[in-house]
């Protein structure tokens, strides 16, 4: 089971808007231009970018072509140092104080000043411009100012060049045909460099012999007419879902049985990776913010309406998207002749790299579509993303500078918060009153504090401005529960770290995060006049890029975290782009936050790249984005290291698209990376078996390191060279690269160097991380690293047959000492439920968790070639209500939950018929727990005590008799290293027979 990666409201806050467009010089004499506020003061001397020297004693910072502005140099050091020594003296010759400096790329501060101060700025020598933010005019979106679209598009010949002869394939909810992103021109018959038609047949003669064939299907609300010179092919999958679960036209936003978008996330995604340029955004929150662009908006857009709402427009519970569905869309989008596919769709923490949408993405990349996929919003806990598998590439989310409001208090203190709603042109002052402080007549004070609907008291917030707490119901609504009360602004105050999100609010709203709700609280209860002004004037610039706190991490725990993800992040939080629209209705926009948002950032650069590149192989474009990337920051401001939430950083747009060096990779790779995690595949599918770390990515991981191993990775030159390598961090290991230079003398040259990890004192299971880079001049090629050592690695399934067996199980020691090896079990597995259901059955099933109990296992197994079943596992507390939940929801009729030392009590089975096929489908549910002692069938492993050394490979041999006949059971061997201990389980049968979903295990 799918769903559409969009976080309502989630992650870390964005930064404050440092970029006004008008120059709001004075003319001498007169301060009528100038107005009290704040302003950007711009210098006439070079910033760190452009700076190539000429002052004594400070040496260059501008970066050599092709390479990247170095920030931490001491050059860079000492210039900025100098830029703001020069800003304070400024700012002080006319009695201001400078609140933020700005170096890298442009060279200024930004200062609240009174009229007469910036006009008297706007007359000194070496002042290029004093720029007025409250007159603040955006030409893009502030996640494109970030990504520095233009300076990319003028790589390329400029914005008309941007994608060209590229189509971008998005899975999704479908389109808004008539939104300004996506218009073109009506489709002729005639061949050329348009899109035309052929019957009904959409032809895109791409160049270089490619052709893009689409097909504009029709339906409520879609007309063949819907397609034209930009959205080249319109198709929906809806047979998988079925058509009698999905909403109505009648009911709003509604839904379509058509390409139609009818839910707006599709056209988000659409319009953010390949929308058209310039497009006007007008009363988003009542306010203009100026014209926006697609990452590539010269390319063409190809949708594939795959996921669908629920007739429920309350809740999303009953929207979705059908792995079958998926899969033929993707095949669908391959065949159609996609170059690139946005895939902004998720099923929970991957926990395998060959699931059907994973295999039919190998495919995709094996005919050259570079795919980029959501990461996922279940962040930020560790090993919470989807996406696994090495062919595609996966995107986090991070903030970006945004549109901000400063609330000041009654001190004149002063904090700022995401906000489109307080005006742009002027302020809300009121006095200040808590949510929860205001209860309704018959409503407890805790839901009041929420602001949910009917809990406010209909007189005592009027006119005043209400402290409304995050949680439990939409944003958007708070506001309108407190407008209906008559307030006249609100504070939403996120009670625990999170996003700061922009959204359409009934009122004025600024949202502030967790750290600063202490102080509106108290504010608020003791009824302090407040004032809500736009922009950030709080004086504390906003850290950017953040990595979101829904933002899903790593390690993935699919086939043994060797393969680093995420991939690469990307802006995701507060993006502008396309919202749904009925037809015939107005041009909507919407602000949404998520890793879907993240997801079409990258697709979009990567048809940029295609468009400069039309021969590169996706592994190309994603090195590229790679090796590229730049570090983001922590929520303190300082830099973030960890590739479990960013990746190898954020893309870098302007430099990704010359990266010198690149880490290939294809079917045969991936075939041998298959092939080292255990899983058997056809002969006709060639590749050597290869250790996972040594698959030809970008990144390095090991997900057990055992001492010493050593990884190899070969480079492929797009320009000659002589790099040196550099290695940072990975603390507690030993790392090792040889060679040390590679000269690279022609394109296309192909030079291999290994790198060798040993465990020196780095403690067992925890990830020691840090970056290997290959550099130059004009290029540097950086991979993140990820290693874990671990005092033993054991597999972590065994099986055999037979009601007496002996099997041999091998390890291996990562640290010296005294190696012990005891059993536990077997369990019999038995059945917990046997039924049969049609699609949306669900069947509960009681069970009790004993006391002691090492480990419980529950397994569905199901009819695969018909159905989607989904298992979850719920432990109740006494009042019989579910406080914890484990979810085996893969699209699959196979699925299985272990809980591993699982806490005693009553828990229940909820087997959940997702998809039965159009017909009801027979499924078994079985289950095993394993106590310390007791067990049947004489389970027993030898030596139980042996010497190790670190690197040290260990043999056990496992052996039972006295098992019942045609029988699964469940054991235990648990290890002891010096106080490390690691488990591997058994699976046995004895005898023959159809397997579990265990026994399918490697």
């Amino acid at each position: 089971m799918t769903a559409i990666g969009t976080a309502i409201a989630l992650g870390a806050s964005a930064a404050v808007l440092s970029a006004a467009t008008a120059n709001a010089a004075a003319a001498p004499g007169s301060t009528l231009d100038f107005e009290d506020g704040r302003y950007i003061v711009v210098l006439a001397e070079d910033a760190l970018a452009t700076y190539e020297g000429g002052i004594t004693g400070l040496a260059p910072t501008a970066p050599q072509r092709g390479g990247e502005l170095d920030t931490d140099s001491r050059a860079a050091r000492a210039y900025a140092a100098h830029l703001n020594d020069r800003h304070e003296d400024v700012a002080a010759s006319v009695g201001a104080t400078v609140a933020a400096d700005l170096t890298a790329a442009v060279n200024g501060f930004v200062a609240d000043l009174t009229a007469e101060q910036a006009e008297e700025l706007s007359r000194q020598r070496g002042v290029r411009s004093v720029e007025a933010n409250e007159i603040l005019q955006l030409q893009s979106s502030p996640a494109n100012d970030y990504l520095e679209l233009g300076e990319l598009w003028n790589q390329v010949g400029g914005m008309g060049e941007a994608g060209a002869g590229v189509v971008v394939g998005v899975l999704d909810t479908g389109i808004a045909p008539e939104n300004p992103f996506f218009a073109g021109e009506p489709l002729g018959t005639t061949p050329g460099d348009e899109p035309y038609l052929v019957g009904d047949v959409i032809t895109y003669e791409k160049g270089d012999g490619q052709v893009f064939t689409g097909v504009c299907e029709t339906g409520p609300g879609f007309t063949a007419e819907d397609c034209s010179t930009k959205i080249v092919g319109a198709r929906f999958f809806l047979d998988g879902f079925g058509a009698s679960r999905i909403g109505t036209e009648s009911q709003v936003p509604g839904e379509y049985a058509s390409p139609r978008d009818g839910d707006g996330h599709g056209s988000h995604t659409a319009s953010t990776a390949a929308g058209n340029a310039d497009v006007a955004i007008t009363s988003v929150g009542g306010a203009d913010l100026g014209t926006m662009s697609g990452v590539a908006p010269e390319a063409r857009i190809a949708a594939y309406k795959v996921c669908w709402s629920g007739p429920d427009p309350s809740t999303t519970d009953d929207d979705g998207c059908a792995s079958t569905d998926l899969v033929q869309a993707i095949d669908q989008a391959v065949y159609d002749g996609v170059d690139v596919i946005n895939y902004s769709i998720g099923g929970g923490a991957a926990t395998s790299v060959v699931t059907s949408t994973d295999l039919s993405f190998l495919g995709a990349a094996a005919a050259g579509v570079f795919v980029s996929a959501s990461a996922g919003n279940s962040g930020p806990g560790a090993s919470t993303l989807d996406h696994a598998s090495p062919w595609y590439t996966t995107v986090a989310a991070t903030t970006v500078p945004n549109y901000e409001a400063t609330i000041t208090f009654a001190d004149g203190s002063k904090v700022a918060g995401g906000s489109i709603t307080v005006p742009f042109d002027g302020s809300v002052t009121g006095e200040t009153v808590y949510a929860g402080d205001i209860p309704a007549a018959g409503q407890t004070a805790a839901r009041a504090a929420l602001c949910l609907p009917g809990t406010l008291d209909a007189t005592a917030a009027v006119g005043k401005i209400v402290l409304c707490d995050r949680g439990e119901n939409a944003r958007v609504e708070k506001s309108e529960v407190a407008a209906a009360v008559g307030a006249i602004g609100v504070i939403l105050a996120n009670v625990t770290p999170g996003s700061i999100d922009l959204d359409d609010h009934a009122v004025p709203t600024v949202h502030i995060d967790a750290q600063y709700r202490d102080q509106a609280l108290a504010a608020a209860k003791a009824g302090e006049t407040v004032t809500l002004t736009p922009g950030n004037t709080s004086g504390e610039q906003t850290p950017a890029p953040v990595v979101a706190g829904f933002s899903s991490r790593g390690p993935a725990l699919a086939d043994g975290s060797d393969v680093i993800k995420p991939d690469v992040a990307a802006p995701g939080v507060g993006i502008i782009a396309a919202a749904w629209q009925a037809p015939g209705g107005p041009d909507r926009f919407e602000f949404l936050s998520g890793t879907s948002m993240a997801a079409p950032h990258i697709a979009g650069l990567a048809a940029v790249y295609l468009s400069e590149h039309p021969t590169a192989s996706p592994a190309e474009v994603k090195s590229a984005l790679m090796t590229s990337a730049e570090d983001t920051v922590r929520a303190d401001g300082s830099r973030e290291t960890d590739p479990f939430a960013q990746g190898a950083g954020i893309v870098d747009s302007p430099a990704f698209l010359n990266p010198g060096l690149v880490y290939e990779n294809g079917t045969e790779d991936w075939f041998g990376y298959l092939r080292g995690l255990g899983y058997g595949l056809p002969d006709a599918w060639v590749g050597e078996r290869i250790d996972p770390s040594d698959l030809n990515i970008p990144s390095i991981g090991i997900g057990a390191l055992a001492g010493s191993q050593t990884v190899t990775r070969t480079l492929t030159a797009l320009e000659t060279g002589t790099y040196q390598v550099s290695v940072e961090g990975v603390a507690g290991i030993d790392v090792s690269v040889s060679p040390q230079v590679l000269e690279f003398t022609e394109v296309g040259q192909e030079l291999s160097y290994e790198v060798t990890f040993t465990t020196a004192s780095a403690e067992p299971e925890q990830w020691a991380k840090g970056f290997l880079t290959w550099s130059n001049d004009a290029n540097a090629v950086r991979s993140p690293i990820a290693v874990r050592p671990l005092a033993i690695v054991a597999p972590e399934w065994v099986e055999g047959e037979g009601r007496r067996a002996s099997i041999d199980i091998e390890g291996i020691a990562g640290t010296s000492g005294t190696l012990t090896a005891s059993t536990a079990g077997f369990a019999k597995y038995q059945t917990l439920g046997s039924d049969r259901g049609a699609t949306g059955a669900q069947f509960v099933y009681p069970v009790t968790i004993r006391q002691g109990e090492l480990v419980h296992d529950f397994v569905l197994d199901g009819d695969e070639s018909v159905a989607d079943l989904d298992l979850y596992i719920y432990r109740l507390n006494a009042q019989g209500q579910a406080v914890e939940q484990w979810v085996g929801g893969t699209a699959s009729a196979d699925e299985a939950v272990l809980l591993e030392d699982p806490q005693p009590g009553n828990y229940v089975a909820l087997v959940h018929v997702y998809s039965a096929g159009g017909a009801s489908t027979p499924f078994l549910l079985e289950h095993a727990a394993v106590t310390p002692n007791g067990g049947k069938g004489k389970l027993t492993v030898s030596p139980s005590s042996q010497q190790v050394e670190t690197g040290d490979a260990f043999s056990l041999d496992l052996s039972w008799n006295g098992l019942g006949a045609n029988e699964q059971y469940l054991g235990v061997v648990l290890y002891d290293l010096d106080g490390s201990t690691e488990r591997t389980y058994v699976y046995a049968e004895s005898a023959p027979g159809p397997q579990t979903g265990r026994g399918q295990m490697p």
